[in-house]
């Protein structure tokens, strides 16, 4: 089975800035085109897995039953099937802990998941979208083809300081679609 793994701010919803968080609903806006995308990739047989870090709770910034919430709400608006399962870090860069991005350990964790409800992912068909150069290494640690969206933190003029060049770049979720969709095709 072909899975895309997307990070949340910057991809799904508007990205808050640095050092920013989404603390509430309130604060959290969908980007254009997020739910159309979904569902093409649902349609075309894609298991779509949202893989985040979210120190906030560990900082104290907002609790783990706000992050709650936020996440019901966008799963609630997204409606359909379209994601199928979501996994945050929430420790911090200091707890070295293997699920923050950019190491793997939380797409492994969906992998294994998924296995467990006899879902096997194919790493080899499968993509990370992320806004960030770090999402690219935690794409690339798992084996994933990746792809930099400019929906949110990188932008494309900062290419010569990127740490990990991605495989594609596209200008939001919408164009990481086509070009996951046209792969496949080829």
């Amino acid at each position: 089975m072909k899975a895309v793994f997307l990070d949340r701010d910057g991809v799904i919803n508007k990205y808050p800035g640095d050092l920013q968080y989404v603390k509430s609903w309130e604060e959290f806006s969908f980007l254009p085109g997020v739910k159309s995308a979904l569902k093409k990739l649902h349609q075309n047989g894609f298991k779509v897995f949202i893989v985040s870090n979210q120190a906030g709770v560990s900082k104290g910034i907002y609790s783990q039953k706000t992050l709650d919430s936020i996440t019901g709400n966008m799963l609630k608006y997204l409606g359909g099937p379209y994601i199928s399962g979501v996994y945050y870090c929430i420790h911090r860069n200091e707890d070295n802990c293997n699920c923050r991005k950019p190491k793997a350990g939380l797409v492994h964790l969906a992998i294994a998941d998924a296995g467990q409800r006899g879902v096997h992912i194919d790493t080899k068909k499968s993509f990370f979208v992320g806004d960030t150069t770090r999402d690219i290494q935690t794409g690339r640690g798992a084996g994933l083809k990746t792809i930099l969206v400019f929906s949110g933190k990188e932008r494309p003029e900062n290419k010569d300081s990127w740490q990990e060049q991605p495989d594609f770049t596209a200008r939001d979720l919408a164009g990481a679609v086509k070009i996951i969709l046209k792969s496949i095709c080829a």
